[in-house]
């Protein structure tokens, strides 16, 4: 395991635990709500033309609780920084194909990372648009950059300080989502909510690929449930805290989903943005509702607890993945200047500073490109490669400590495995593209650096060479 070949000094010294079951749950919440269900409702809506789409986050939770389970195994058996590298390159072996997929993980990470990172910085950029109005486009980027820069300075800090500032961004985005749930229970209309279009539940292949969008949608809302994962080696206890605060984390964030989305569309009528392209007032839609029932005035307000809910949900992300190339750095798979921490605050300030100005760079793109790039990125590695690497090690080693073992298994993870095999198989053919490509480039990569170094798959054949 990592912490096994890290020394002390300033390049391996151990991080500080600090990270409780409040600050962990606080950390995977705030990651998951920011501002993705304020952004996407009208996406959702759009993918099947109607609030029938609300289907995709049915399937998206169904998804997200047994893959929470794998996370939470694998997370409470082997708490290091890195999370999903370290568990593929355990699963699959560290010297064999270990090392394969763990290198193909950092190498999509690397821009899947920063595209989610990026996708926050749009949203607020766009909810911006409501208080600053007549924003131009080079205006909402500049704005999504400010917020890229901002957010790298908070982080460049001390993890102790970093706990407190989580929670109290948390606070702020609890706040922000009871107002939405308060004000929408309030003015609730099932007739608007339920306006179900003629042949909504038709079943065909146009509705299976919609189907696949919705969920596609959800389930990037939903991303985030593991978070507390890349931050391992900084979770007091963490045997019982990782599982804990994921399964606390997408329960209580699919009860909060369900009520935030209809409390939008059972005020606002769907066909008042959707599609979301031909809407203006979609790239702000929450704003917009608050507008129709307590005026401008109300609305800002409320506009400003979305842009701290929408920080609290990049902050997260930042924190959480700048530890994965430090860590795979510290074990020789990455670039060794990722690996240095700050000489006197401790945090991996080399792969912070890097990750955080990728992400601006990626904030220029548009919402809808971000998010489908970084799950068609994502899934063949990194999700369906753990849900492997979890099945890989029950049967290799059987005797690993776990301090957590899945509910039912094997069935969660069959689960998991269709559920994302799904949402990729329906997929626009050019991001499928897209995900294979970069990892086939990225396969290239590996074998031409594994034959210069002589390691794996090569280095076999060179000592049978000698001998």
């Amino acid at each position: 395991m990592a912490s096994e070949s890290r020394k002390v000094g300033n390049e391996g010294a151990p991080l500080l635990r600090r990270f409780g079951l409040v600050q962990a749950t606080a950390l995977n919440m705030s990651n998951m709500i920011g501002v993705g269900p304020f952004i996407t409702i009208p996406l959702l809506m759009s993918a099947l033309g109607g609030p029938q789409a609300m289907l995709g986050w049915i399937v998206a939770v169904l998804i997200a609780i047994p893959d929470g389970m794998v996370w939470s195994e694998l997370g409470a058996a082997m708490p290091g920084s890195g999370g999903s590298y370290l568990y593929l390159r355990e699963g699959f072996g560290r010297e064999t194909f270990g090392r394969l997929i763990a290198f193909l993980f950092i190498w999509q990470f690397i821009l899947s990372g920063p595209l989610e990172i990026a996708s926050g910085y749009i949203g607020f950029a766009r909810y911006t648009n409501y208080i600053w109005t007549g924003m131009t486009q080079r205006a909402t980027l500049s704005v999504a950059a400010a917020v890229g820069v901002i957010n790298i300075v908070l982080l460049y800090r001390r993890i102790t300080s970093i706990g407190k500032i989580t929670v109290s961004l948390w606070i702020g985005t609890l706040l922000t989502t009871l107002a939405v749930m308060i004000t929408g229970a309030m003015h609730f209309s099932a007739a608007r909510a339920f306006d179900f279009p003629p042949g909504a539940f038709t079943f065909s292949l146009g509705f299976l690929f919609g189907l696949g969008a919705a969920s596609r949608v959800g389930m990037y809302d939903y991303l985030g449930y593991y978070d507390i994962c890349y931050i391992g080696d900084e979770v007091k206890d963490p045997g019982r805290t990782i599982p804990r605060s994921i399964i606390i984390s997408v329960i209580a964030v699919a009860i909060i989903y369900l009520a935030i989305n209809l409390s939008v569309i059972g005020v606002v009528p769907w066909r008042e943005f959707v599609p979301w392209d031909k809407h203006p007032e979609s790239a702000f839609l929450v704003s917009a509702m608050m507008e129709k029932i307590y005026g401008t005035r109300m609305a800002t307000v409320f506009t400003a607890m979305v842009l701290w809910t929408a920080f609290g949900s990049v902050f997260a992300l930042l924190l959480g993945y700048s530890r994965i190339p430090y860590a795979a750095a510290l074990d020789g798979y990455f670039f060794k200047v990722f690996g240095r921490l700050h000489p006197t605050k401790r945090f991996p300030y080399v792969a912070l500073i890097v990750l955080g100005v990728i992400s601006i760079i990626c904030s220029f793109f548009s919402l809808d490109v971000v998010i489908d790039a970084l799950i068609s990125t994502r899934i063949l590695v990194q999700f369906i490669g753990q849900i492997l690497a979890l099945i890989l090690l029950r049967k290799r080693a059987p005797d690993m400590p776990r301090p957590y073992k899945m509910w039912l298994y094997p069935l969660p993870c069959l689960v998991a495995l269709i559920g994302w095999i799904f949402i990729f198989a329906t997929t626009a053919w050019p991001v499928i593209l897209l995900g294979l490509g970069t990892l086939a480039l990225g396969a290239v990569f590996f074998f031409v650096w594994s034959w210069y170094t002589k390691r794996w798959p090569f280095a076999f054949s060179v000592s049978a060479t000698v001998d």
